[in-house]
């Protein structure tokens, strides 16, 4: 199942592409991989960043949830 772009509001701000000014994107999620939980085989562990992408060009803005 593919993901539905969607319009994206981050902090009451609309997410507008830098690059092609598109206002649509989809979503996935990212490990932050260090090289220490790697080598260590804890890949698992590491943060995951929320990925915005650009429907049009493929931009991809990375967010990371502050603790």
């Amino acid at each position: 199942m593919e993901n539905e772009a969607v319009k994206i509001e981050i902090n009451g701000n609309e997410l507008i592409c830098p690059v092609c000014k598109h206002d649509e994107f989809w979503t996935r999620e990212t490990l932050m991989n260090t090289a220490g939980a790697t080598f260590l085989g804890f890949d698992w562990a590491n943060k995951a960043a929320t990925n915005y992408v650009c429907d049009e060009c493929g931009y991809v803005y990375w967010f990371l949830e502050k603790r």
